[in-house]
């Protein structure tokens, strides 16, 4: 990250890391409470089709708040749509964290084949003056920090259940808001990845 951060120090950019998660109409797995001696037992309607996928952003900048942005799809098991985000998608969420933090973004993400389309790289060499792109290692989750916040609303989702899609997705975007207006949570996402912002000192 040596790289990464130098380069963010020396244009004032946001390291944004992104990464993708989804959820189904199925509880993820996960501790839940119920009284002692009871196992709880929820109740559910429906074949349990759809889903909703997120991709999310985190942006640290040394000395500020850390800022996290998402956006998503939702999958309906239709026949013909499309399952997961596209070149286009990905674009619009790189754009639209620009125009809200208003500076230059330093962007880290894996090397999923949509990452790698020719038209987001023809995009960044487009918008160079405000955007770099960075190949995080290859099977390196660990490094990524919204690996922290897809943990946490993975938790938050444990004691939820709901009958529908809109009702997911309507739980989906209050959990995560929750995590937007808690910066601390984000800044120990990133302390997980052991990465820090500190700037290397000239020899």
């Amino acid at each position: 990250m040596a790289r990464s951060k130098s380069t963010a120090a020396d244009l004032g950019a946001y390291i944004c890391f992104e990464d993708e998660a989804g959820q189904g109409l199925r509880p993820p797995k996960g501790r839940t409470w119920a009284p002692v001696g009871a196992r709880p037992v929820v109740t559910v309607r429906g074949k349990g089709s759809g889903r909703v996928n997120m991709a999310g952003v985190v942006a640290y900048r040394d000395g500020e708040r850390p800022h996290l942005f998402y956006t998503l799809h939702i999958y309906r098991g239709r026949k013909g749509e499309p399952k997961s985000f596209s070149w286009i998608d990905y674009r619009d969420l790189i754009v639209a964290t620009h125009q809200h933090l208003g500076a230059p973004l330093v962007w880290c993400w894996d090397n999923l084949n949509v990452h790698l389309a020719g038209q987001l790289a023809d995009f960044a060499a487009e918008h160079a003056d405000w955007l770099r792109i960075v190949q995080l290692p290859a099977y390196a989750p660990e490094l990524n920090p919204v690996e922290g916040v897809w943990s946490l609303l993975r938790r938050a989702l444990a004691d939820f259940v709901v009958a529908d899609l809109p009702g997911l997705v309507r739980i989906v975007k209050r959990k995560l808001k929750k995590i937007q207006y808690r910066p601390h949570l984000l800044t120990g996402c990133l302390a997980q990845t052991g990465l820090t912002l500190d700037t290397p000192a000239n020899p």
